[in-house]
């Protein structure tokens, strides 16, 4: 863990804001601090774990849960399928504790990718359970790499990821990697949508 982030600490803060006024940098960790668990760990710019991911069943289970560090869960992720079509769909906690005023919070379909060979788009729906309010974002990525980008409606970014390197320019691997969020963005939402991202590319 060392390698992955030289700065961690033992200890880390109880909770963390959902969004900040600057950019923010994470140190994505496609791996389980829990033995014989699959997940991931996600680091800030300080070395504190700030999300994380312990799925103590198989890979490509069809429900992943999002905590914090304490182990307070902030979003559920669930895989549906219908006929030859699958969607993944987002459900907000609050305290640990399944919001059912919230409801589905929101859902990643698959666009069709004949025209768009090695390109991976998805499309997500925000406030799927809501009338009005309702906004759109599109995730992309290229088919066999872990880049990936996810923007609003107007085409701005709100968050990329791509293979994290050493201060040396070295690569550490597929499986570290480096999110970057713009100011004023739902982080946790944005890890939602990477861990969605891997679940749909197998990676969880």
């Amino acid at each position: 863990m060392a390698k992955v982030h030289p700065r961690t600490s033992t200890t880390s803060s109880s909770c963390h804001e959902n969004s900040s006024s600057e950019r923010e940098v994470f140190t994505v960790w496609m791996k389980s601090l829990v033995v014989g668990s699959n997940g991931c760990t996600v680091f800030n710019s300080k070395g504190e774990i700030v999300f994380r991911v312990d799925n103590y069943q198989t890979r490509c289970s069809s429900e992943v849960l999002l905590m914090d560090y304490n182990g307070r869960v902030l979003f559920s992720i669930k895989r549906k399928k219908l006929l030859i079509f699958r969607s993944w769909e987002g459900y907000r906690w609050t305290n640990s504790e399944f919001d059912e005023e919230e409801g589905e919070w929101f859902k990643v379909k698959r666009k069709c990718k004949f025209f768009r060979r090695g390109i991976s788009s998805c499309h997500v729906i925000l406030g799927c359970n809501k009338t009005r309010g309702r906004r759109c974002y599109t995730v992309l990525g290229l088919e066999g790499k872990p880049t990936i980008k996810i923007t609003d409606c107007t085409g701005r970014v709100l968050a990329e990821v791509m293979q994290k390197q050493s201060f040396g320019g070295v690569s550490l691997g597929d499986d570290v990697l480096s999110l970057m969020v713009e100011p004023q963005i739902d982080q946790s939402l944005i890890m939602a949508l990477v861990i969605v991202y891997a679940m749909i590319n197998h990676k969880l």
